[in-house]
């Protein structure tokens, strides 16, 4: 769809006038393919101006994105939406330049497009190489984060694919908004704004119909959002999806821990900000340090604002502590609470961990290097850390630049999935007037 089409469309949608929702889709999905093929043969060069040019249109459109925000927050308040969304929706000065940052630093990124990731001879004098290329159209489908539509759009141009942004009702007008700047820096550097596209209205037929494919023209689906959005996906979805349902994290004190490690990791990571995935759910504590670690680690939760709801031992150490209850275990709380747990060693915590957890990230605080072997070894998450705070689960913490979601899923992509994740390889054979025999 040209890019005056799709804001005559918008304008449509603002004025309450009807839309013919799967006609938008499929014409959206159809130029997106057309953008996609010549998008993958674009030069680096020319990818990584178009990155660096939208970076400036979002920092040049601060007032615009910040009012647009400032209405999408009002009803989320008039709406009773929670501290921790409200939190995820919020944008700030701060925030829109961090925003821009990223789209910066993903321009920085090699281009993985080209590369070549392994080559070999074989006995007939056949050279084969594995070479990266686009994934094709990817559609992404969001809640309240309006920060996801630069980083997917970015990770998107990066690695060569069009991608189809579908944001939530609730963060509709700062998507939009984001949206609106990044291709403007795409049109300034010659890339087709059909490359990076945005769904301006609400309507949940639009992600029924992204779910189908839109007839063939998605390759991949990516799903950020709360459990229900990403279960549906997955339970839908007529194309490969990049996924996960929870961020069910742990971390583990074990018998070696450092008390001063194990408290500054562990508020860090309950508390730093609670509503991201990488936030921490559920503490687990060696009962062999029960009686020194124990107590200080959850009364420093409790002064730090965070309800804690433990087992026998840990209501014994503080009377503030609340019963835990059996789902308590299987729960993203994404707000200041914890479950907390005694455990009787390295072993008893890593079932727990494959019985309660949903392999996103988990980390264990000791000094015993062996038992950390172990842990990484044996936890069978994306992401698995030793001595380290959870909320570092995150592309841009991973030198990705951005993310467009963590794969908790063990095919083609596992972990943030930053530029490289969002392609595949084909093979390019060199020959010499070789036959089969």
């Amino acid at each position: 769809m040209p890019h005056a089409a799709r804001l005559s469309v918008a304008a449509s949608v603002g004025s309450a006038a009807p839309v013919d929702v799967p006609a938008v889709l499929s014409q959206m999905g159809r130029a997106a393919r057309a953008a996609a093929r010549t998008l993958a043969l674009a030069p680096a060069e020319q990818k990584t101006a178009a990155l660096k040019a939208a970076a400036a249109r979002i920092r040049a459109a601060t007032s615009e994105i910040l009012a647009a925000n400032a209405d999408d927050m009002a009803r989320a308040r008039a709406d009773g939406m929670s501290a921790a969304f409200q939190d995820r929706l919020a944008l700030t000065e701060s925030r829109i330049e961090a925003i821009a940052a990223g789209v910066e630093m993903v321009a920085g990124l090699p281009d993985p497009v080209g590369a070549v990731t392994e080559s070999w001879t074989r006995p007939n004098g056949l050279v084969i190489e594995r070479v990266r290329t686009p994934l094709g159209v990817i559609g992404v489908i969001y809640e309240s984060r309006p920060n996801v539509t630069a980083d997917a759009a970015a990770l998107c141009v990066r690695a060569g694919n069009a991608v189809i942004l579908r944001g939530g009702s609730d963060s509709l007008g700062s998507s939009g908004a984001i949206h609106q700047a990044f291709v403007a820096g795409l049109v300034d550097a010659g890339l087709s704004a059909d490359c990076v596209q945005f769904v301006p209205f609400s309507d949940r037929a639009a992600v029924g119909l992204m779910l189908g494919g839109l007839d063939g023209n998605l390759d991949v689906i990516v799903p950020r959002g709360g459990k229900g959005l990403v279960a549906r996906v997955q339970s839908e979805a007529r194309v490969p999806v990049f996924a996960h349902l929870d961020g069910i994290v742990h971390v583990y004190v074990h018998a070696a821990a450092d008390l001063d490690m194990a408290k500054t990791v562990l508020l860090n990571a309950k508390m730093r900000r609670t509503g991201i995935c990488g936030a921490a759910e559920t503490l687990l504590v060696d009962e062999k340090v029960a009686a020194s670690q124990l107590k200080p680690l959850v009364e420093m939760l409790l002064d730090a604002g965070c309800e804690v709801r433990g087992d026998a031992a840990a209501q014994a150490v503080d009377p503030r502590v609340k019963p835990a209850v059996d789902a308590d275990w299987d729960t993203e709380y994404e707000d200041a609470i914890i479950s907390v747990k005694l455990v009787p060693d390295l072993a008893a915590a890593i079932d727990h961990i494959e019985t309660h957890g949903s392999h996103h990230t988990d980390s264990i605080i000791t000094t015993d290097e062996a038992a950390a072997a172990r842990f990484l070894r044996e936890v069978d998450s994306a992401i698995v850390m030793h001595n380290a705070s959870t909320q570092f689960a995150d592309g841009g913490e991973f030198g990705f630049g951005a993310e467009i979601g963590i794969a908790t899923g063990r095919m083609h992509a596992r972990g943030p999935v930053g530029a490289e994740q969002l392609t595949s390889f084909k093979y390019r054979v060199h020959g010499n007037g070789q036959t089969r025999p």
